[in-house]
């Protein structure tokens, strides 16, 4: 009797299990049934335009809406941890940066999530980061700068948005590099960076290039090197860190990333209506890119797990010689 009950409730159980494994299967075949949410983990104006371009399209080939919503702070921590710890079934998504999905994690404890927690889906979008400052300095180049700062150590001021983000990152590897000294005052954003920086309250300013583009176009602000290892469509005249001599680099894609579990179907269906935008909206993309100073740069889920998973690699290196 006792092994009769015992294999009904095997049987009972095995039967939850299967019915379970054929809802779930009937959501990925169905999907998506309901709208889809990109958390954007910043403030409006940066991230949010650049993927903008597709995220508008992505509905052609989806059947159903594709909305942005905005969960800032902690350096992009709060709108990433939040989206790791969600139900992995393709309805809520992040669209960052590596700065929020590795470097974050990497430096700051407790944020509860590393890269690894999330599903890679696409990258969209390169947009390179930059150090600037006004066009009255007088320093005209990086090596200004630097001959600058050897002769007054700690007298020269930067900012960046986000304590321990890439935009604070790279230049403290040059610092390092160059052996030069300056003092840190970090920002809430790339805005308010590019806000304290016109406005005299410090002198230099590490920051994606988006919002620094009308300033730089205007002639308000100067470029002295971009971050990526080559030199940026936007700015012709802007020479890589590489170029002028300094081993550092690193480009910044902006994708699109489920959390970890979530079903490959799902993740493919969505690489795919990205995709398709790429394909047939090439154009638009890129002119919109084209006023942010971006570029356009689509990887599928392996490749962009691949670029993340060397932006682990060399962040933690940074990561090592800027705290020494």
């Amino acid at each position: 009797m006792r092994g009769k009950c015992i294999l009904w409730i095997v049987a009972v159980a095995m039967g939850f299990t299967w019915a379970s494994m054929g809802e779930a299967l009937a959501a990925e075949k169905k999907f998506p049934s309901k709208p889809i949410q990109v958390i954007i983990p910043f403030q409006p104006g940066d991230t949010d335009n650049l993927l903008r371009p597709f995220v508008e399209k992505m509905p052609e080939y989806l059947g159903q809406p594709v909305n942005l919503v905005y969960k800032p702070g902690a350096a992009g921590s709060v709108g990433a941890g939040f989206v790791a710890a969600s139900k992995p079934d393709g309805y809520l998504l992040v669209g960052s940066s590596h700065s929020s999905i590795v470097v974050v994690p990497l430096t700051q404890k407790d944020v509860g999530y590393t890269w690894k927690s999330f599903a890679p889906v696409c990258s969209l979008v390169d947009a390179s980061s930059l150090l600037v400052v006004q066009t009255s300095s007088p320093w005209k180049t990086l090596k200004d700068l630097v001959e600058s700062a050897k002769q007054s150590p700690g007298k020269i001021t930067y900012s960046s948005s986000g304590t321990f983000g890439s935009n604070h990152l790279i230049p403290e590897a040059l610092f390092k590099e160059a052996g030069i000294k300056m003092t840190y005052v970090p920002s809430q954003g790339s805005g308010p960076t590019i806000t304290a920086l016109l406005g005299g309250h410090v002198d230099v300013a590490s920051t994606a290039i988006a919002p620094a583009l009308p300033h730089l176009r205007a002639g308000t602000l100067r470029p002295l090197a971009v971050y990526k290892p080559t030199r940026m469509r936007a700015l012709p005249d802007a020479p890589s860190l590489v170029e002028l001599g300094y081993p550092i680099s690193s480009s910044s894609p902006y994708g699109l990333l489920a959390p970890k579990g979530t079903p490959k179907a799902i993740v493919e269906a969505i690489y795919l209506s990205a995709k398709k935008v790429v394909e047939n909206h090439r154009t638009f993309a890129v002119e919109r890119l084209d006023r942010l100073g971006a570029e356009l740069d689509f990887e599928g889920p392996e490749e962009y797990t691949t670029h993340l998973a060397k932006q682990y690699e060399l962040f933690s290196e940074i990561f090592k010689i800027v705290k020494k």
